[in-house]
C-alpha cells in the first residue's frame, strides 16, 4: 500500500512541476496576452498599429465607462501622437445616444460605434463595459482589464513603449 501511495505522490509532484514549468514558460517567453484582431480601424491596423493604441469598449449607460474618459483624455493629451486611444461603442448602445454624447464631450480620441458587433467579436466576444485592450506597437496585447483600467500600470506601459519606437 506505501509504494502506490508513494507513486502516486510523485506522480503529483511531477504534475505540478511540469504545470509550473508550463506557466514559467508562458510568462517569460510568451507574446503576453495574443495578437490583437487583424481588423482596422480607421487607418490604424490594430495588428500592426506602429504605436501603442488604447481600444475601450463602452457605453453610455455604463457609469464606469463616462468616468474614464477624462482619464483617457489625460494619457491622450501626456503621450500625444505616439500613443492613441479608440473608444468603441457597443452594438447594443442607441446610436443617436452615442452620437449626442460625442457631440457634448470633446475627447482628443478616436470614437467608433460597433453597430454590428464586428469589432466586439474580433476581440473575443467582448460583452461587458468597460473592457480595455492595450496593443503594442508590433500587435500584441500586453494589457486587458474587464472594469477599470489601471491607468497608473497603463501608462507605464506606454512610456515603455514609447521609447522602443
Amino acid at each position: 500500500m506505501k509504494q502506490k501511495s508513494s507513486i502516486s505522490s510523485k506522480l503529483f509532484g511531477f504534475l505540478v512541476i511540469a504545470l509550473l514549468g508550463f506557466l514559467i514558460y508562458l510568462t517569460v517567453f510568451s507574446d503576453g496576452l495574443g495578437k490583437a484582431p487583424n481588423l482596422k480601424i480607421g487607418e490604424i491596423p490594430l495588428n500592426k498599429p506602429l504605436k501603442p493604441i488604447l481600444v475601450n469598449f463602452w457605453a453610455t449607460s455604463c457609469p464606469s465607462c463616462i468616468t474614464e474618459m477624462p482619464e483617457f483624455t489625460k494619457m491622450k493629451n501626456k503621450f500625444a501622437d505616439k500613443f492613441e486611444v479608440i473608444a468603441v461603442a457597443m452594438d447594443y448602445d442607441p446610436p443617436e445616444q452615442v452620437a449626442k454624447f460625442i457631440a457634448k464631450n470633446n475627447y482628443p480620441f478616436i470614437f467608433v460605434k460597433d453597430g454590428s458587433g464586428k469589432i466586439a467579436k474580433a476581440f473575443g466576444g467582448i460583452l461587458l463595459t468597460p473592457t480595455s485592450f492595450l496593443i503594442a506597437p508590433n500587435g500584441n496585447i500586453v494589457y486587458q482589464k474587464v472594469g477599470e483600467v489601471d491607468f497608473h500600470i497603463v501608462e507605464q506601459k506606454i512610456a515603455n513603449m514609447a521609447v522602443d519606437f
